[in-house]
């Protein structure tokens, strides 16, 4: 059966276009982010490395990841596409490195909104104790309840779904800092000069740290995903990409020095604690916040979970159209503007894994080798964007010095995740995931190789039709003045 040719692109169906101000567009970063995930889960594992210096890790993570942000940016201050980091990549490296690019991000987003629903079963149990009902209510009801509401926000409006997940985010981490005030002023103002002076920390501690921390900060670039929904993408989307990373990088550095100072004269360490924002409810009595806690974490991993279907449908999308999937997978809705058909394959792909690994694990674990899992992604599409940027500019005639040099930084930082997670080598089964990853990509590959050869002029026709949709959007870029000094212009440097 002969494949269709890639539909021109004044005949697709549509996205709702312009639907998307700067807050919900934001909202679908720091969601996918979920500052909160790090604050109630991840904290303590940088600090089991780090010890006194967590704080400084997260620092020096949000620092690493703003130079790929600046490379990321070259493309969306120029450009806005459906599953843009699958079509910036395309325009820098060519169509088989684009597809291969968003083959990565698809693993990242259903890994990462698998993480999601796990995480919502772990919380929904935990508020349900502290409300006082101990029971136990089986997981697969929780990882239903979280898939099927993400699949009708997701399906019905963008515009809903995008402030759903910048509401309940903020939510939790308003709750977050509520505890983070009692801790620091509580007992009055005092400066845990043990951080500040890093005491006993190590150069290689330190460095096992950053990892977990950027594995902690990736997700900014999925705002990327909604370029051709955003008002005025080529200002908003860099805007929100940008400021998603400070914001969370922020509140995870100053979480970091919360935790370590509330919990330092605790009888356990924090690198032992599962839950310490609970702990921290009960070292200073506030334990009336474990349930609101519960209950936020609880809605951020929702938002996590929404974030990740709807970047991950709107990479799905470009794709088919393009026919790298099947063609159904291309079409919008005719009502809603929303790419139904790749949202209710990919939330049922999402459901499916932690439902059949309940089988055999608990979501706690599911949940971290998920997490595990998802970091090979982003680093693989991290490098080809970082790549990509100084190739589109020079092919653009706009290549400077500078281009070169965050690139170049971008790649070195992006080397220490990549080098920390194959050594020291991590203990079984976490040693085998990056070749569980590696067949993935090759199974990638192996599919675009068919289709080339079905139809030799597929990665000709992508490539044609990526520059007729882009052309539409794409300008060059204005000279930033004073006028456009302050938070507003800072993205797009």
């Amino acid at each position: 059966m002969a494949i269709a040719p890639v539909k021109p692109a004044q005949n697709r169906s549509a996205l709702r276009s312009g639907a998307l101000g700067f807050p919900a567009v934001l909202g679908q970063s720091i969601a996918l982010i979920s500052p909160t995930m790090t604050a109630v889960l991840i904290i303590p594992l940088a600090f089991s490395n780090a010890g006194n210096g967590t704080w400084l890790a997260y620092l020096f993570g949000t620092v690493m990841l703003l130079f790929v942000v600046l490379g990321l940016n070259q493309f969306a201050k120029r450009s806005a596409a459906p599953g843009a980091m699958y079509t910036y990549t395309a325009r820098g490296l060519g169509p088989a490195t684009g597809v291969l690019s968003g083959w990565a991000l698809l693993w990242c987003y259903l890994m990462i909104g698998t993480a999601g629903l796990t995480g919502f079963a772990i919380f929904f149990q935990q508020f349900l104790s502290a409300l006082g009902a101990h029971v136990t209510v089986p997981p697969d009801i929780f990882f239903l309840i979280s898939a099927a509401t993400c699949w009708y926000i997701a399906y019905k409006d963008i515009r809903i779904s995008s402030l759903v997940t910048l509401t309940l985010e903020g939510i939790s981490v308003f709750l977050i800092l509520s505890l983070a005030a009692v801790v620091l002023f509580s007992r009055g103002t005092h400066v845990d000069t043990a951080q500040l002076s890093l005491k006993g920390v190590s150069v290689h501690g330190m460095s096992l740290a950053v990892v977990a921390t950027i594995f902690s900060l990736v997700g900014f670039e999925s705002a990327t995903a909604l370029g051709s929904e955003a008002r005025n993408p080529l200002r908003t989307v860099p805007r929100a990409v940008i400021w998603s990373l400070i914001l969370t990088g922020s509140f995870m550095v100053v979480m970091g020095y919360v935790e370590v100072y509330g919990t330092r004269h605790y009888g356990t360490s924090l690198a032992s604690l599962s839950a310490p924002l609970n702990v921290l409810a009960s070292i200073y009595h506030v334990s009336f916040f474990k349930a609101p806690i519960a209950l936020g974490a609880m809605i951020s991993f929702f938002s996590l979970s929404l974030s990740c279907l709807n970047a991950g449908a709107r990479i799905i999308y470009p794709m088919g159209e393009h026919h790298v999937f099947p063609a159904r997978l291309g079409q919008a809705h005719p009502k809603n503007g929303t790419p139904y058909a790749a949202i209710t394959v990919y939330m049922l792909i999402m459901l499916a894994i932690p439902t059949v690994l309940e089988l055999f694990t608990s979501p706690l674990t599911t949940f971290g080798d998920a997490g595990t899992l998802a970091a090979f992604g982003f680093l693989l599409a991290y490098f080809l964007i970082t790549i990509a940027a100084p190739v589109y500019l020079r092919r653009r005639g706009e290549l400077r010095a500078r281009h070169v040099v965050i690139a170049v930084i971008a790649c070195l930082c992006l080397l220490v995740p990549t080098v920390g997670s194959f050594y020291p080598v991590p203990a079984f089964p976490v040693n085998l995931f990056p070749y569980i990853f590696a067949a993935y990509m090759v199974a990638g590959g192996s599919w675009l190789l068919y289709l080339s050869r079905r139809r030799r002029g597929i990665l000709a026709d992508i490539e044609a039709d990526l520059e007729q949709t882009l052309a539409a959007h794409e300008q060059r870029p204005a000279p930033v003045g004073p006028e456009a000094l302050g938070p507003e212009a800072l993205p797009s440097a």
